[in-house]
């Protein structure tokens, strides 16, 4: 009965501290249930996150869309074939990029580490006239946004789960795998949290849930 009882505790206390993570620079990863076609296997990078509301890029949805061709018109774009990621369902007709920097690009907004956000046609086309290679940017077509409170209850659906983000897997080569990667990693991390803590040997025990990943 005492096992039941601290499982059931922990299921219920997992939700709310692992929404409570939620923050620029964090991933959204995809729940295997999740069937949205938008969504489904996906893992999304937070780039802004407050009470208004949320907005993220999926990383590992890469096109079949050369650079030159969504920036069709910036002259340092023409001769890049590197592809272009679809980063949301919203104004798909848009394109925002991520870079990483040692410094802060004129007109960019951190993000997390030395990634930042770039969403203006100026500060993209100062990007790529500075000889950002492929590796160390990536543009977006469009990106993913939710309202005020929509996030966290699809959180607390158990539509997403909440994984510190690092710069080396948005800018991964194999965007194919990222998902089925920290898909396993979260649901491995998951089963420790739920795992219950021994039973107590004496008075003054005490036990807590470290949700660090």
């Amino acid at each position: 009965m005492r096992r039941s009882i601290w499982l059931a505790v922990g299921i219920v206390v997992l939700a709310p501290l692992l929404e409570a993570q939620v923050a620029p620079g964090k991933f959204l990863i995809a729940h295997r249930s999740l069937l949205d076609p938008n969504f489904t296997r996906t893992v999304v990078l937070m780039v802004r996150y407050g009470e208004d509301g949320a907005m993220g890029l999926i990383v590992n949805r890469q096109t079949k869309i050369p650079l030159s061709r969504a920036l069709d018109g910036l002259k340092d774009a023409k001769s890049r074939s590197d592809p272009v990621y679809l980063g949301g369902p919203v104004e798909v007709g848009g394109v925002v990029a991520l870079v990483r920097s040692r410094a802060k690009p004129e007109d960019a907004r951190h993000v997390f580490a030395d990634v930042y956000l770039l969403s203006s046609k100026a500060s993209l086309e100062r990007a790529l006239a500075a000889g950002a290679e492929s590796s160390a940017l990536r543009a977006y077509l469009g990106y993913s946004g939710w309202g005020a409170g929509q996030l966290e209850h699809e959180i607390e659906l158990g539509s997403w789960l909440v994984w510190r983000g690092d710069p080396a897997t948005v800018f991964d080569p194999d965007p194919e795998t990222v998902w089925s990667r920290l898909i396993q990693k979260t649901e491995a991390r998951i089963a420790v949290l739920r795992k219950p803590p021994p039973e107590p040997q004496g008075r003054g025990s005490r036990y807590g849930w470290d949700l660090r990943p």
